[in-house]
């Protein structure tokens, strides 16, 4: 496969969290592939900071797990790759909360550095004072010092804007690169793509022809070993404001003046800055929090929430959450978005699903216009990345007749992505300065702005609606749609038609 891209610039990535399950399971995978794909000079390298023990070989032991997981999937030129990019990994043991790490990240690095925050949030706000403070965020004329930070970046507007604050004190925005791994997804980019590449498309894209909008993030997997994370964080705060605001803002954003960054930006700030703020009595009304229980998905018993590890037997957290919101511009007003997201469902999917209104009338006998399935543009993003579009067409036969068909797209029929992570386009981003795929500040307080009615009357309220583990979420978000004569599209590999 060819790469239409230079190689990035001459870098080290100084890792802060190296042997931690982030780095093992996402970033080394996806600089393994840049590796293969010639999307690294032999000038790359890898600093990693962390508290345990070892030195370069003991990193680079630790790292290798992900190769041994891949097992048979494994291809002779990963192999290579992974053996080439080894040698250029390298590790400083030691507390990155004290003075002295910086001292030795100092002596070691020079020119080009991007400094990657694979760790928990309550430390970005201390790693970047020390990096500042140690001069090490301090750019030149040949040289650029960026940062890279996971969500989540906050966990409600307040500590937002405060974390914010505090690194935009330090370093200029056009030096952090807030990562949402979505962005990386080859679907999720081709929203853009399949919008303003195609006339047909664009010119249907608005309230005139648009009945609603859905956004589902659904997962099969439980909470697991990650029960402290999760009982302290939610489902809201932990996918909506980030993952599924992105998707909202990539599908109701206006044509960018270019695709440079900021124009693109822009406008995506633009549109999470309209969505509508309830008060509290409408994001009631308009929002439905879940819980699972116990279940079963697939041959797999499931634990109900409350009784798994480190969740407190009386928590009130959700792992469901389903919304309407409203986006108040001109080209979506009166357009209902819908997003909803979850854990232990019956199904992995994320997808966004354009339903547009049904035609004024039929002139087909046996069938009314109101009797006609709606035509849906669907936007597979996993865990199949492709593209489906329902329409109606003529039955065969003498009379004249209606079916519903789905035209189909799948990337990995028409290319190689199976390997990728979709971590690959924001490292090589960040290296090459584009921040089109990263979030800006204004962004992300006017995702948390848009959430923060809700977060707020949950507070005081009870337990969330219980759900069955793999079923599809309590039957209150079914009703936060049938209120409004819609229903949820089926969880099913894009292409299907049922309602």
């Amino acid at each position: 496969m060819t790469v239409p891209i230079a190689p990035a610039p001459p870098t080290t990535l100084v890792i802060f969290g190296a042997m931690g399950d982030l780095t093992r399971r996402l970033l080394m995978p996806a600089l393994t592939n840049m590796t293969r794909l010639g999307m690294l000079g032999a000038d790359f390298s890898v600093l990693g900071i962390g508290i345990e023990p070892g030195d370069d070989a003991a990193l680079r032991g630790a790292l290798s797990d992900f190769r041994q997981q891949a097992g048979s999937h494994a291809t002779p030129d990963q192999d290579e790759a992974w053996s080439k990019l080894q040698q250029h990994i390298h590790y400083i043991q030691g507390d990155f909360t004290q003075d002295a790490v910086y001292d030795q990240i100092k002596a070691r690095v020079s020119g080009n550095a991007a400094f990657y925050l694979a760790v928990p949030a309550k430390f970005f706000g201390d790693i970047v004072d020390k990096l500042a403070d140690h001069d090490l965020t301090r750019e030149q004329r040949n040289a650029f010092r960026r940062i890279a930070i996971e969500k989540p970046f906050g966990h409600d507007l307040a500590s937002a804007q405060a974390l914010n604050a505090r690194i935009l004190a330090k370093v200029a925005e056009t030096q952090v690169y807030r990562i949402d791994h979505f962005l990386g997804k080859e679907t999720v980019q081709n929203i853009m793509t399949a919008r303003f590449a195609n006339m047909m498309i664009e010119r249907v894209w608005n309230a005139d022809c648009i009945a609603h909008v859905q956004i589902t993030a659904a997962e099969t997997v439980d909470v697991g070993t990650r029960g402290r994370f999760y009982d302290a964080t939610g489902a809201l705060r932990d996918m909506v404001p980030n993952h599924l605001f992105q998707l909202l803002a990539m599908v109701a954003m206006e044509p960018p003046a270019s695709f440079d960054a900021e124009a693109v930006r822009n406008e995506k700030g633009k549109v999470l800055k309209a969505v509508r703020r309830y008060t509290p009595t409408k994001a009631r009304r308009n929002g439905v929090r879940g819980v699972y229980t116990h279940g079963r998905i697939g041959e797999r018993d499931v634990a109900g929430f409350t009784e798994s590890p480190d969740i407190a037997t009386d928590s009130t957290t959700e792992t469901y959450v389903a919304l309407k919101l409203m986006v108040d511009t001109w080209r979506w007003a009166g357009v209902p978005f819908y997003l909803r997201t979850g854990k232990a469902m019956a199904i992995r999917d994320t997808e966004v699903v354009i339903t547009f209104k049904p035609v004024p009338f039929a002139q087909f006998h046996k069938t009314a216009a109101e009797m006609l399935p709606p035509n849906r543009l669907i936007i597979q993003i996993q865990p199949d990345e492709g593209l489906s579009m329902d329409i109606n067409i003529k039955r065969p036969g003498l009379e004249v007749d209606t079916a519903p068909i789905a035209l189909d797209f799948r990337y990995a029929d028409r290319f190689d992505i199976g390997a990728m992570t979709g971590y690959e386009s924001l490292i090589h981003d960040l290296f090459a300065g584009d921040q089109t795929l990263f979030q800006r500040a204004d962004a992300i307080e006017a995702g948390w702005a848009a959430v923060q009615p809700f977060l707020d009357i949950w507070a005081e309220e009870g337990a969330p609606d219980p759900y069955p583990a793999g079923s599809l979420g309590p039957d209150s978000a079914d009703a936060l749609l049938e209120r409004d004569g819609f229903h949820w599209h089926s969880l099913a590999p894009a292409g299907n038609t049922t309602p």
